[in-house]
């Protein structure tokens, strides 16, 4: 058979360069294609039969590649052996940012002395509102925690991958021993600074794939919550009463959790009070949007909601979980309708059902030591099964603006005013609600500002 152009150059007697190396190939080739299923021991016979041949650039090679692989895992001995020694004698806990405990380890570092020796610092506005905070910002940092060593490793990362890209974040701690309780203690110790911190103060949280902290709230003040004589008073000592009975509620087996509905025209102060009371109580807000969720991510949700804290579900009438079920001759009507170009609301199938809704509040799925506030404009289309006891345990009608409510705001605004004067421009000035009546003082008072501020000006040019 005639040989390629290729093969009669590297066999040409004359080339003794290429001659070697081919012959090498070659003589790996035949051993190679004679070589039967790889198991350790034909391996070991083929390194045997290479070495002991006659071909020294095979068995030279072969012997260098050995001794190379032989060096290569001495000197990772070494790393490998303190791997394990660190391994064997320290112990880890990461944190990452999509848990809640993240943000409480960040509160926690604030109040560590520690703080002031690290120079790698970030600025972070999302633990204190308004007041700038200093935490360690990313990289490798050192402390000392009850007389141990400790390393903190602060990662951050950007995930580019999906729809919407986000910043990824993790704290990793390290310190020397083996016994997860001291791993426990320091754990406890950010838990106990967190609630250190929940009860000085109320804040404001929105569900988007785990609660977020929204840094824009400030809580209202309940003496700036106005309502009828009585009405305040009586919703606050049942709220104490509440929160004074928990061992009550675990003595009778009966869930911890009170339900509030308050009802009325809109501007009447619904969510004010709602986070006037959230102040007075030390209590955060937690408001639930079900229009963008569903029963699975509603009861994740609700069950990651801490004790002692307040779930708002704000205009509940308008979301189709709380609405009244139609009746038998309801359902009789629909069903005669034509169904011609109909298309299904995509609520309906991706949104919270009443079922989804009543068992974050009163189900298997509802956390103890919560207060369930409901705010409505409609209450007669909330569905009954809504309204029993155990789901709604209170209801506070907010209605229109009665006169002695207007006077005591508008005393609140201008202190200087008698009784009689404020009930005189009570009766001057119409307003159906009391939103509409604090825009009616807001504007009095800015002109009253103006005046006084260019009297003064008047005052200095003379």
């Amino acid at each position: 058979m005639a040989q390629s152009p290729v093969l009669r150059c590297l066999t040409a007697p004359g080339n003794v360069v290429a001659q070697a190396p081919f012959a090498l190939m070659c003589g790996l080739a035949r051993k190679l294609r004679r070589l039967p299923v790889m198991n350790m021991k034909t391996v070991f016979e083929f390194v045997k039969g290479t070495l002991a041949g006659q071909n020294q650039f095979a068995s030279g090679g072969l012997l260098l590649m050995i001794v190379g692989a032989i060096g290569v895992y001495v000197r990772s001995l070494p790393l490998r052996l303190w791997s394990w020694v660190i391994y064997q004698t320290t112990m880890m806990l990461t944190v990452t940012d999509d848990d809640t405990a993240f943000e409480w380890v960040k509160e926690w570092f604030l109040e560590q002395k520690f703080l002031k020796r690290v120079r790698w610092l970030d600025l972070d506005t999302s633990l204190r509102g308004d007041e700038a905070a200093l935490i360690p910002a990313p990289g490798s940092h050192r402390f000392w925690y009850c007389g141990r060593p400790f390393w903190v490793w602060f990662s951050r990362k950007d995930e580019t991958q999906g729809w919407t890209p986000r910043r990824l974040e993790s704290l990793t701690f390290r310190t020397i021993g083996r016994d997860p309780k001291f791993l426990k203690q320091f754990v406890q110790e950010v838990i106990a600074c967190h609630k250190r911190k929940i009860t000085l103060a109320s804040y404001l949280y929105h569900f988007d794939d785990g609660w977020r902290y929204v840094h824009a709230y400030t809580p209202r003040m309940l003496d700036s919550v106005i309502l009828r004589p009585g009405e305040k008073e009586h919703l606050v000592e049942d709220i104490q009463t509440f929160r004074s009975s928990d061992e009550r509620y675990r003595r009778l087996g009966v869930p911890y959790h009170r339900g509030y509905l308050l009802y009325g025209p809109p501007g009447t102060g619904k969510t004010s009070l709602v986070s006037a009371l959230g102040a007075k109580f030390g209590m955060s807000i937690y408001a639930v949007n079900l229009t963008e969720l569903n029963d699975r991510t509603l009861k994740v949700a609700i069950s990651s909601v801490p004790a002692n804290s307040v779930v708002l579900f704000e205009d509940i009438d308008c979301m189709k979980a709380g609405n009244r079920r139609p009746d038998t001759g309801e359902w009789a009507d629909k069903a005669i309708q034509p169904l011609g170009n109909e298309k299904a609301d995509p609520a309906d199938r991706f949104g919270v059902t009443l079922s989804g809704l009543l068992n974050v509040v009163d189900g298997f799925h509802a956390p103890e030591n919560v207060l369930f506030v409901m705010t409505t404009n409609k209450i007669e289309a909330l569905d009954p099964a809504l309204m029993r006891p155990g789901r709604i345990d209170y209801k506070l009608f907010l209605g229109k603006a009665a006169h002695v409510q207007k006077i005591e705001l508008y005393r609140r605004f201008f202190p200087e005013i008698s009784q009689d004067e404020a009930s005189e421009f009570v009766e001057s000035h119409f307003a159906e609600t009391m939103a509409e009546f604090q825009g009616l003082l807001l504007s009095l008072e800015q002109e009253q500002s103006r005046s006084e501020a260019e009297c003064e000006e008047a005052t200095a040019l003379v």
